[in-house]
């Protein structure tokens, strides 16, 4: 995945990368969605979109949106192995909280060399998860599918472990660590989300077992995997 092409623009890099995680969940990235994620007007993604799919980074899916081209894979999950490598050496070994990693690795993302990349990814032990619990990508550009429920989508009994949670929000993720909502914890679903209501989990956590209450939107992010499954 380093290779020895020429870098990408930060812009162009970012585009790619958001692509890629609304692709996650979704099948195609519209330009409505495009233009919230980073924050510009629809007119600027739309002109960006024509570039990148004639430099073969996309492809289009009529009057839907867009997706990633294999080109365009390749040098997101590139970006995103630089991204998570980032905040997993800022946590673990620089000691920023988990809450403060992102905006970091947002901003160090597009200057950090390659070598340095790798020499942290080294220090580390090869990781394949950061701090939030997403999947780090391979340097030949291999990732771990995230095929897992959200919370929201737990019924009452339901005994579940997290597995990853949204990065993108310091608050939240300043709410999730007091209430113990972190990758590894252990959930039991005490009620489930209604319509718009929040989800009601049981959490064991440090020997001691709480209940607290989940923001439907919140639980709509956070993936469990079910008790004893890898």
């Amino acid at each position: 995945m380093s290779g020895s092409t020429p870098r990408l623009s930060p812009s162009v890099e970012d585009y790619l990368k958001t692509i890629f995680a609304l692709t996650r969940r979704e099948e195609v990235a519209s330009t409505s969605a495009l233009a919230e994620s980073l924050g510009v007007q629809p007119s600027s993604v739309t002109g960006m979109v024509k570039r990148l799919a004639e430099e073969g980074f996309l492809e289009h899916v009529p009057y839907r949106g867009v997706h990633l081209a294999p080109r365009g894979r390749r040098e997101a999950l590139r970006i995103v192995r630089r991204h998570r490598i980032l905040e997993t050496y800022l946590s673990e070994r620089l000691g920023f909280t988990w809450d403060d990693v992102h905006d970091e690795a947002e901003r160090l993302e597009h200057a950090a060399s390659d070598a340095l990349i790798e020499a942290m990814a080294e220090a580390l032990g090869h990781p394949s998860h950061d701090p939030h619990g997403a999947p780090i990508p391979t340097v030949a550009g291999e990732i771990d599918e995230m095929d897992f429920p959200t919370l929201a989508q737990c019924s009452v009994g339901d005994e579940v472990t997290v597995r990853a949670v949204p990065d993108e929000d310091g608050d939240d993720l300043r709410s999730m660590e007091a209430r113990g909502l972190r990758p590894g914890a252990r959930l039991t679903i005490a009620s489930p989300a209604g319509r718009d209501g929040p989800v009601a989990v049981v959490v064991e956590q440090e020997g001691r077992v709480e209940t607290t209450m989940v923001d439907p939107a919140l639980a709509r992010r956070i993936l469990v995997a079910p008790r004893g499954r890898p």
